[in-house]
């Protein structure tokens, strides 16, 4: 195969006498041609009829696909002959045909190796010869990508790379039309697309499966036993045995007597003999700590079975032997749910007691206890209770705060419900039982003024706003708005001149309440306004700028809550829907913030955007009382089930700290306004001071801590105190009770 294809190569350069290879010496390199792949070559023979051994340059050309670089170079003449202008013109039709592909975006042809019908592939083939086209060597091919050839022929001419103008949306489109795309592979060497033929992929395939490549090649052939395992007569080799081996050595000489040397001077011990007979321990006694199972840190014993007892003797005591009612229950039950696992029986003696039916059944019950169960070891840790208290401050670094009782306001007949301290820390104004109000001076407990309102009084409050010298009283459905004329004169009549400066309009509206001037008589009493509701009012609160008040009425629906605007006169309902009766309301002292609070839940409205903005859950049964921080972020709530909750907004919907100070149900809460101080007053006649520090950094908590308990108020039918509150500027507090006084603790 070899002489046939070197013939064929002679021929061909035969035919072009001016062609000659690449010579080591400087001068223009000859003008490279395309090239045919190997395997084109090896069906080069079935191809031709006249014995011709190549194919010219344009053949070369147009089978390979490959582009020409030009024309021949000066260096070759006219003596090349007629041979050379044909190959010239065939280069020709080869370029012009490269070029309408290129430009007709057409994918380059891919070479098509196939062997033609009824010739063998590897008639002019070499086992050392596959592909000789690119003669680089062991050379990397890396070294030709910016280069626009791949290497050189055995002419020395490039082999220039195939023309890829397409992209990958091309690219695509022909893998899914091609359906050959599959089985093609490109060749590093030449830089084109060879398809695989049938025996090619069954190659691959049986080489990727980890088969023989061959696939005539059986694994798992009988094998030949050269070597048989008799006794032959003639020996493999016949060589004489060498003298070493019948003589003792030396280095073994002095190897043993080392050994007998170490054995005498007792370094080396003998081996003992193994005992062989086993060993059996207790797994689940109670080990000792000298024992096998004592010595391991996390042992765990197994618990001991209950010892018996009366109703497993074979003689019980007779109040032990079921009945036949009993027996017929203890025989439906579910095997979990009986007390005993067994009937108590009686025997006239323990010779007559049979073997126990589910004595094995038990025992191994027992074993897949101890097998299958978990112990855990509890670890118990002596720790002393007073280290789980928290450490909280003194008392008295938290100082001031009120410590005793200083002053007693006596004069109301029956239990006094409600009280409030004017803006300036002057006046005390309390509502009682008995039908009246009476007006006090804080300083001396002088009853400065009574107001008979001929009514139980269940809320007072008084204006915040220091400009305006007015009370709100709620009695049974209406609230009155009194002046008591206290203090400063000017301030009573700038008030009265508020109050008469308003005009009324010309259509009035319809309002949920009736706004009413005060009758002469009236007005000598100090009555300058009467709103009337048509339901009991239960509390009346001031917003902190002085110009609105909400009223909380006892009745169910939507119109529990009403808001009066003192300027204007008028009466909004803001709510359309209830959630529960309303137990107390209160104003936000800095935002648009409304705060009702339910029995169950407290909710806080945004006014001007009428929607609810956060409802928080006291975990109580009733809430009784409610209470703002001055500073708006903080929240506390009374409830009957006697639980001081506080609140911290800005932390969460459930309550930061609970607190349990009281024993009986508390009736009111406070803040002070400048102090750190907050009270609580309950049924059981104490008031609970508790210093509550809020920070202004966020990450840090408030902190909590009861620092007084006052006592004073005497329980009387069952209540306490009834209201608690602040001083505006100095640390006091004052508290009603049911016992008829008011008491100033300072």
């Amino acid at each position: 195969m070899a002489g046939a294809r070197d013939a064929g190569r002679a021929a061909a350069t035969g035919a072009r006498p001016g062609k000659r290879r690449r010579g080591p010496g400087p001068g223009p390199e000859p003008e490279p041609e395309p090239q045919e792949s190997s395997l084109a070559c090896a069906a080069a023979p079935s191809l031709r009829d006249d014995g011709d051994s190549g194919l010219s340059g344009s053949e070369e050309s147009v089978f390979s696909g490959l582009e020409d670089s030009g024309s021949e170079s000066s260096e070759d003449g006219p003596a090349e002959g007629e041979d050379e202008v044909s190959s010239d013109e065939g280069r020709g039709g080869t370029e012009k045909t490269t070029r309408q592909q290129v430009q007709a975006g057409s994918p380059p042809p891919r070479t098509e190796v196939a062997s033609v019908q009824g010739q063998d592939e590897y008639a002019e083939d070499s086992s050392d010869e596959e592909d000789i086209r690119n003669t680089v060597g062991n050379v990397p091919l890396a070294w030709y990508d910016d280069f626009p050839h791949v290497g050189y022929d055995l002419d020395g001419r490039r082999i220039y790379k195939p023309l890829r103008t397409r992209d990958e949306l091309d690219q695509f489109l022909d893998k899914m039309d091609d359906p050959d795309y599959w089985r093609t592979v490109r060749d590093r060497m030449t830089g084109h697309d060879v398809r695989l033929t049938d025996e090619q992929v069954a190659l691959v395939r049986r080489l990727q499966s980890g088969q023989f490549g061959d696939r005539s090649c059986d694994p798992y052939e009988p094998a030949v036993d050269f070597f048989s395992g008799d006794l032959m007569l003639h020996p493999v080799t016949n060589r004489p045995a060498d003298k070493r081996s019948f003589i003792p050595s030396l280095v073994e000489k002095e190897k043993v007597s080392r050994m007998v040397h170490a054995i005498k001077m007792g370094w080396i011990q003998p081996r003992r003999p193994r005992d062989h007979t086993p060993s059996f321990y207790d797994l689940w006694a109670q080990e000792d700590p000298d024992a096998v199972l004592g010595r391991h840190k996390m042992h765990v014993p197994a618990p001991k079975l209950a010892l018996p007892g009366h109703a497993e003797s074979y003689n019980p005591p007779p109040e032990y032997l079921p009945s036949e009612e009993e027996r017929l229950v203890w025989e439906q039950q579910e095997p979990g749910e009986r007390k005993l696992n067994f009937l108590p029986r009686k025997f006239p003696s323990l010779r007559a007691v049979p073997a126990y039916g589910r004595f094995i059944q038990e025992r191994f019950e027992r074993c897949l206890d101890l097998y299958l169960c978990p112990r855990q070891r509890k670890m118990r840790v002596n720790v002393d209770p007073e280290d789980l208290i928290p450490k909280l401050p003194r008392p008295r670094d938290l100082q001031p705060f009120p410590t005793c009782q200083a002053l007693v306001y006596r004069g109301h007949s029956n239990l006094v419900r409600c009280l409030s301290v004017s803006p300036d820390g002057q006046w005390l104004a309390s509502g009682s039982d008995d039908g009246s109000v009476r007006l006090w001076e804080v300083a001396t407990a002088r009853c400065m003024r009574t107001v008979p309102v001929g009514g139980v009084v269940k809320s007072v409050a008084w204006n915040p706003r220091p400009a305006v010298c007015l009370v709100a009283v709620a009695v049974e459905d209406s609230v009155l708005l009194l002046n008591p004329a206290l203090g400063d004169r000017l301030v009573a009549g700038s008030t009265d001149q508020l109050l008469s400066a308003f005009v009324p309009p010309e259509e009035p509206a319809a309002q949920p309440a009736r706004w009413l001037e005060a009758s002469e008589e009236e007005r000598q009493g100090g009555l300058r306004l009467r709103i009337c509701h048509g339901k009991p009012v239960t509390q009346v609160t001031w917003h902190g700028r002085g110009d609105y008040m909400a009223v909380v009425l006892a009745a169910a629906g939507h119109t529990q809550v009403l808001i009066h605007q003192l300027s204007r006169r008028r009466s909004q309902s803001p709510f359309r829907r209830s959630h529960g009766r309303v137990q107390c309301v209160a104003f936000h002292p800095l935002r648009p913030f409304l705060l009702v609070a339910s029995q169950r839940a407290v909710r806080l409205y945004h006014l001007l955007r009428q929607e609810l903005t956060k409802k928080l859950r006291p975990n109580c049964k009733w809430v009784s009382s409610l209470a703002v921080h001055p500073a708006g972020d903080n929240v506390i709530c009374g409830s009957y089930d006697s639980k001081l909750v506080w609140f911290d907004l800005d932390l969460s919907c459930e309550p930061y700290r609970v607190l349990r100070h009281h024993k009986k149900a508390l009736r009111a809460v406070a803040f002070h306004t400048r102090y750190p101080l907050f009270a609580s007053g309950s049924d059981d006649g104490s008031v609970t001071v508790c210093h509550g520090m809020v920070y202004n950094d966020l990450l840090q908590n408030p902190l909590l801590v009861p620092v007084k308990v006052l006592r004073g108020h005497v329980p009387t039918r069952d209540l306490g105190v009834l209201d608690v509150a602040f001083h505006p500027t100095q640390p006091w507090v004052f508290s009603s009770g049911a016992d008829g006084t008011i008491r100033l603790f300072s």
